[in-house]
Parts: structure tokens; C-alpha cells; sequence
């Protein structure tokens, strides 16, 4: 393994909002569709109950053999399953970890599956194993960094990439430095890359928006890599960076982390960026609050448009809440500065914003224990950035407004998570369709619902529909097959529910 140490670079990214809204439909909830469209109709096609909790989180799909594989950390496994015929799958298979650590996610590419695997004490490297798709041997085994989280290949194939949280240990006493790894598949050769060449721009970075928090930590071991993308040409990584807020960018012919970009801070006082921020106040209703929300992205997704790159977030939000170390608080249970906020008693009632949820190492700017800002966890948005980090689209309040509208049920997961992040964007999937357009499915994971868009014109995207399967709870993967891998011949979208153990495909 090398460990390689790579240059700095600063990016400020835009910070730009706009807003979408829908009419009102009186649609059933599943395949609900707000806007027509000749070309995307997404239905369901059929469900598999892979186990209990746990059981479904990521999906890959292998088109040579017709498999569909699927994490199952409930049971430290991966299984496959034949899907030639779409209404009969078949199986499992099962690929059996033992006991040597739980799968975290997988990916797939022209007969061979890759699994990122870690261990079982978390805080040590991790694997990623690498098996025959048709067969289920195993045929390579690689050291990777600690707790690899997601794992990818390039479009061509020339490189696996992982995501290697580096998450610390629940007493703060082991915390390994976040990493990012290249596996070259023509050599084996494998390229651990971490951040130490950042740490003299920490404080450049956290002005712009970036957050190094975690006690005595330095950027480069405060650092959490969650999600890659990777360009259509195979040549570059973007990594999203979820507790830190912000994005790496990777060149992969080089091993080299050619930047970070700060993702910068969302103003929920603009009433484009409304919210509802309280669960205890018997109303669904989006407001404008004096709140800021950092983005805290976690699946990221690439797309070619119109000759440039770019890349879609989704906006979860996420906190450090360990034993030894916690940065949540309610706006209830602080001080707020009196002179910032006069009205401070009034909101800091259950029904107004004391329910909410903020970090307490963001806001006290003047050190003086009392806090001057209130900052949130996540956007409750999908964002469109360029290439190099800059802010193209924001969908402002418009996945709370959708939601609210339409299904007012499921709105913040029937209300009950307005004081944390909303119905929590968890992931995001691009599907180049028919015509050239460019559909983008965002999953809700509180919601339990897929919003579908059209994003062919990245900084006006249209919303098209509302997907959601009775018995589907919290989607953790989005995967997308084309009509010409699917074996049905049509646009196919697999959707991998976390808490429901099912996996459920959606045809076009």
C-alpha cells in the first residue's frame, strides 16, 4: 500500500438558491406524477424481502449474468439474486463474510463484484474483496483504509474506489485519519490517499465552510470521506465529505487529492429555504427561521451535461454523537445571545424553535457562551454543483413543499422528524434516459419515498414524480439500469430499504 500526501487547493463555493414549486394532484401515493411526461413513468415491478434490518442498504447490479447482488449485514453477507425474469427472482446465492468483518457496500463491473468490508474492531483497515460474479469465488483481496464505506468502479473499469470514513471509537481514544483508495485493477497495486497536505489550510477552509471539530483532532484525521462519483472519462473522483461539509476532488490517473470545497452554509431565513423545525407544534407548515443549515452531504451523483461536469447531492445531514464526544443540542437547552435575539423566550418554546436541533461548535462567535447563530444539521435539499464545487441549484424548500402537498402523511416522516433533518435526503442516482434527458432520483430515507426530476437543464430541474412502495421503509441505495443492460429491455430503478430489509424495482 502507498500512502500518498497531496497538495492543497481552495474553492468557494456560491451560494445560490432557488426554488421549485408543484400544483396541487390528487394521485394515489405510489407512481404519483406531478408533471407529464411522455418518457418517464416509473412503476413498480416487484419487491424481494432480503431479511430484516439492515438486510438491504446497497444493491449492484451485474448485466452479463442478469444478478442482482445486495448487502445483508444482518446476516455479514452479500446476497445475489437472478433477476432474468423480473416478476420471479431467484435465489439467493449467498457470499458468506463469517465472522471477519461486515459488508458495507458493493459494486459491480463486466463479471466481477467488489465488496468494502470492515472490520469488526472499525477503527483498523479495512478490505475490499473482490469476487467472480458468475461464480462467487473469491479472487482478490485488498487493504484499504478504516471503515471503507463505499466502494465504486470506474466507468472502464481501470480502477476501484473507496470511501474510507476513518469513523472514531465511541471514546474518542482511536480515530483514524479519513482516507480515500485507488485500486488499480490491471496491477493490484493500491493508492491510500489521505489529507495531512491540507491541515496547514485548515483554517482557510473552515472559513469558507468546511468544519474540523472532533476533539484534539487536525483536518486530516477529522476528516469523514462517505460517497464517491466518478467522471464518465474514468478520470476524476469526487468524494463527498459529510460530517466536515464539504467535497473532495481526486485525480485518478495520479492519486492525487487535487482539492477540497467547502460547501459553505444554507440561510433558512430566506423564505425559499423555509422549514418546519418542530415536531411538538400539532402543524406541518414551512416557515422562515433565523437558522442556518450546513449541507452535510451524503450520496453524490456525476452527470455530463451539455459538455460539462456536474454533480448532485443529497443533503442528509449528520451529527457526531458518540460517548465521549457529542456536539447536539436542542435551541431549548442553550443561551442565546440577547441582543441577537430579543425574542429569545418566544422562540425557544417547544412550538417555535426549541425543538430544533443545532451543532453547539458552530455559533458562539464572540466566545462568550452565548450563541449569536443557530446552525442545523443538513440542507433537506438536493443541490447541483459544477465540477469544481461551485453552487449551480439548490432545491431550496421544494422536497418539504412536494412532500407537504402531496403527501402530507409522510411530510418529515408524518411530522415526526421536523426537529432533526426533515425527511432527510439520503441518496441520489442519475440516469441518462430516453431523448438524452437526464433523470435524477433522490431518496427520502424518513419519507420513505424516491422524488424523480428531469435535470436536463441542470439550473431549472422540473419535478416529474413521487415513488413510494406500501411496506418500503428508509431507501439507503439508489441504482439505476438502462434499458439496454435491464433484462427486461426498459429503464429499470433498484431501490435498497435500510430498515424494511426489501429491495424493490421500479420500471420505466
Amino acid at each position: 500500500m502507498k500512502t500518498l500526501k497531496s497538495g492543497p487547493a481552495l474553492m468557494i463555493a456560491g451560494l445560490v438558491f432557488a426554488f421549485h414549486s408543484c400544483e396541487k394532484s390528487e394521485q394515489p401515493l405510489e407512481g404519483i406524477a406531478l408533471k407529464s411526461s411522455p418518457v418517464v413513468n416509473f412503476k413498480h415491478k416487484t419487491s424481494i424481502k432480503v431479511g430484516g434490518e439492515t438486510a438491504a442498504e446497497i444493491s449492484a447490479y451485474d448485466p452479463e449474468n442478469k444478478k442482482l447482488f445486495v448487502v445483508n449485514t444482518e446476516s455479514n453477507a452479500v446476497y445475489a439474486y437472478g433477476i432474468s425474469d423480473l416478476s420471479n427472482p431467484v435465489g439467493p446465492e449467498v457470499i458468506s463474510l463469517g465472522g471477519h468483518g461486515a459488508p458495507n457496500s458493493i459494486a459491480v463491473y463486466k463479471g466481477l463484484l467488489a465488496v468494502a468490508v470492515e472490520e469488526n474492531v472499525k477503527q483498523e483497515p479495512g478490505r475490499i474483496q473482490v469476487y467472480d460474479t458468475r461464480s462467487l469465488a473469491l479472487l482478490n483481496t485488498y487493504t484499504v483504509g478504516a471503515l471503507p464505506d463505499m466502494v465504486t468502479f470506474s466507468p472502464n473499469g481501470k480502477f476501484i474506489v473507496c470511501a474510507n470514513e476513518g469513523e472514531p471509537s465511541g471514546d474518542y481514544l482511536t480515530d483514524p485519519k479519513g482516507s480515500v483508495s485507488i485500486i488499480k485493477t490491471a496491477t493490484g497495486e493500491v493508492y491510500n490517499l489521505e489529507f495531512d497536505a491540507f491541515n496547514s489550510e485548515q483554517t482557510a477552509l473552515e472559513l469558507q465552510g468546511y468544519r474540523v471539530f472532533g476533539p484534539g483532532a487536525d483536518l486530516a484525521r477529522d476528516t469523514e470521506p462517505e460517497y464517491v462519483a466518478i467522471s464518465d472519462n474514468s478520470q476524476t473522483a469526487w468524494v463527498t465529505l459529510q460530517e466536515n461539509n464539504g467535497i473532495a476532488k481526486i485525480n485518478l490517473n495520479t492519486a492525487r487529492i487535487e482539492a477540497i470545497y467547502p460547501l459553505g452554509f444554507k440561510d433558512h431565513s430566506d423564505p425559499y429555504n423555509a422549514l418546519d423545525p418542530s415536531n411538538e407544534d400539532g402543524k406541518k407548515e414551512l416557515n422562515s427561521w433565523p437558522v442556518k443549515g450546513i449541507f452535510h452531504p451524503d450520496g453524490i451523483a456525476y452527470a455530463k451535461i451539455g459538455g460539462s461536469d456536474f454533480l448532485v447531492t443529497a443533503n442528509e445531514g449528520d451529527a457526531r454523537d458518540y460517548d465521549a464526544f457529542s456536539e447536539e443540542a436542542r435551541v431549548k437547552d442553550i443561551i442565546l445571545d440577547p441582543t441577537v435575539f430579543p425574542n429569545a423566550v418566544e422562540l425557544q418554546q417547544e412550538d417555535m424553535l426549541g425543538r430544533l436541533k443545532i451543532t453547539t461548535t458552530l455559533g458562539d462567535i464572540d466566545s462568550d457562551g452565548d450563541f449569536d447563530e443557530l446552525y442545523s444539521y443538513g440542507a433537506r435539499s438536493f443541490t447541483i454543483w459544477t465540477g469544481s464545487g461551485g453552487l449551480v441549484y439548490d432545491s431550496g424548500s421544494g422536497i418539504g413543499d412536494i412532500t407537504l402537498a402531496e403527501t402530507p402523511g409522510r411530510f418529515n416522516d408524518n411530522d415526526s422528524r421536523s426537529d432533526d433533518k426533515g425527511g432527510e435526503p439520503e441518496s441520489v442516482a442519475i440516469l441518462e434516459g430516453k431523448n438524452n434527458q437526464i433523470i435524477l432520483f433522490v431518496g427520502l430515507e424518513r419519507n420513505d419515498q424516491i422524488l424523480v426530476y428531469e435535470i436536463s437543464n441542470p439550473y431549472a430541474p422540473e419535478f416529474l414524480q413521487i415513488l413510494s412502495t406500501p411496506g418500503d421503509e428508509a431507501p439507503e441505495g439508489l441504482l439505476v439500469v438502462s434499458a439496454k443492460e435491464s433484462p427486461s429491455a426498459r429503464e429499470l430503478l433498484i431501490v435498497s430499504n435500510e430498515d424494511s430489509g426489501t429491495v424493490t424495482i421500479y420500471e420505466n
